[in-house]
């Protein structure tokens, strides 16, 4: 018994998609303007327990795909796969993690707490029988990224729990991650190539094809933009000019996900392997930042009333 393949399944690596807590952060921040010293406690508590609860959602998830990983090309030298890990000790291990971050979201807030909470059963849910989500389709995408919106939430509420986020960009999110996951979904397929062997890896892709997963990609996209230009609209004009980025975005991450051998199936491998996307990131971050920041009121002219069109000159009205 090593203690290696123990950490290996918690997937520490994973832990930086806990970035996604930062946008709640930034938005609260803007929208309760609060000194940093005054919720940095709570942030690392917070980003503590959020990486150590997604480990103990790692740690079952890889135990209970053990029977399914091993008609993968890679992930069938997994630890779970081979049979190098005592059952009693995962299960542990999971319980141990559980707990303990659930403990440190509690001594962080209670709000935060509830959506850690949030976070865990989303886990338990996409990853146990009879329930296990991610054997169905479009659920399977659907309720792994609710994790977007559940990690935005967290970061909100480290600043601030007097109020909700927006449910348009909170929707927007979601849809976001949906992209995201589907795209995984569709570099995973086209990785493994044979349709037989792929639904035995993963029952949803009984179902699904490559097309399938594009066509579905473009709709989340789409949903995602709508929802994202309705929360700039009504809360921050001055985003609208990131539209064209948020564009760029989309349909760069879509072509990582057709290479060959992506590392869209593989998502914390992208910083490492495309620089030139991680570069563009960085940069959209920036841009995004001063958008949030710097007010253009010239753009004020976008949301004036519409006193020369009427849509009911087109219908008779």
């Amino acid at each position: 018994m090593k203690l290696k393949n123990y950490i290996a399944i918690a997937r520490p690596e994973h832990w930086i998609k806990n970035a996604f807590i930062l946008p709640g952060i930034v938005l609260a921040e803007i929208a309760v303007p609060t000194p940093l010293q005054d919720f940095l406690p709570r942030m690392l508590l917070a980003l503590a327990a959020s990486c150590i609860v997604a480990s103990a959602n790692y740690t079952i998830n890889e135990w209970l795909d053990a029977e399914f990983d091993r008609f993968h090309p890679v992930k069938k030298n997994r630890p779970s796969v081979v049979g190098n890990l005592s059952a009693t000790v995962v299960y542990l291990q999971y319980v141990v993690l559980a707990v303990l971050g659930l403990a440190l979201s509690w001594f962080a807030s209670p709000w935060i707490f509830w959506t850690m909470l949030a976070f865990f059963v989303q886990g338990f849910l996409y990853n146990v029988r009879p329930f296990r989500t991610k054997d169905r389709i479009y659920l399977d995408v659907i309720s792994e990224s609710i994790n977007n919106p559940i990690r935005l939430l967290i970061g909100w509420f480290i600043v601030t729990s007097a109020f909700f986020p927006p449910a348009s960009v909170l929707i927007g999110y979601w849809m976001f991650g949906a992209f995201l996951m589907d795209i995984k979904r569709y570099a995973e397929l086209r990785f493994i190539g044979d349709a037989e062997t792929a639904a035995l890896y993963r029952v949803s892709f009984k179902h699904y094809t490559p097309q399938r997963l594009l066509i579905m990609a473009i709709f989340y996209a789409l949903c995602s933009g709508f929802f994202f230009a309705v929360f700039m609209i009504k809360h921050r004009i001055e985003l609208m000019l990131s539209l064209p980025l948020v564009a760029a975005l989309y349909t760069w991450y879509l072509a990582i996900g057709m290479k060959e051998n992506s590392p869209a199936k593989d998502p914390e491998r992208i910083p490492r392997t495309e620089l030139g996307f991680t570069a563009y990131l960085v940069i959209f971050t920036v841009i995004t930042m001063v958008l949030l920041y710097v007010d253009i009121p010239v753009l004020e002219w976008f949301l004036g009333p519409a006193t020369q069109f009427s849509l009911k000159g087109f219908f008779g009205g």
